[in-house]
């Protein structure tokens, strides 16, 4: 039963943080979300940091999911077909919906402040920065995919939080395409298109 209390005790976190945002996401608002006493957050989390950073693992993991997942379905192993996974996956349902996103928001602010968060962010932000780089590397030099991976992992860090911050529903779709657009405007500076054999 231990994974299935895990899980509920983390949506419930997301759950309380969509409602009333983390400063008011108590324990006991987490423990009524989930149906449970609040000792058994201290017994499994060891408290509500402890839970924060389990629930962010958790979205985190569900991200690199998203991610590997359109990663093994390409057909076309070019960079850009890969840095267009990468872009859907940043974009998959599991990082946009209301609990989700506020959750990223509330994670953000609180790793200026929490260490361990800080990591679990650095970790998040070199991993999109490495996979992007090493994408396009295969075509462009080491500086220059280097500047490439930066400005595309800036644009959709930017694209997801306006989309998180909009008073409608997050758009995706729009923002996967704006991802997707900026990426074939640097690709095409440099002469490279989809219709360029790959290295």
């Amino acid at each position: 039963m231990e994974p299935i209390r895990r899980q509920q005790l983390i949506d419930a976190t997301m759950a309380a943080i969509d409602e009333v945002g983390l400063g008011e996401a108590t324990i006991m608002r987490i423990a009524r979300h989930a149906g449970v006493s609040a000792g058994i957050i201290s017994h499994y989390f060891g408290g509500k940091d402890g839970l924060l950073e389990a629930t962010m693992r958790q979205i985190l993991t569900d991200l690199s999911n998203a991610v590997a997942a359109r990663r093994r379905a390409l057909k076309d192993d070019s960079p850009r077909a890969h840095i267009g996974a990468i872009i859907e996956g940043n974009f998959d349902r599991s990082q946009v919906t209301g609990p989700a996103a506020k959750t990223w928001l509330a994670f953000w602010a609180s790793s200026m402040h929490k260490p361990t968060l800080q990591r679990l962010q650095y970790v998040n932000d070199r991993r999109l920065y490495a996979n992007l780089s090493y994408q396009f590397r295969r075509i462009l030099p080491r500086d220059e995919a280097r500047n490439a991976a930066q400005g595309l992992a800036a644009m959709i860090d930017g694209l997801w939080l306006r989309g998180a911050l909009a008073p409608d529903a997050f758009d995706a779709e729009a923002a996967r395409y704006l991802a997707r657009s900026y990426c074939d405007q640097l690709l095409a500076h440099h002469g490279y298109t989809s219709t360029t054999p790959h290295a």
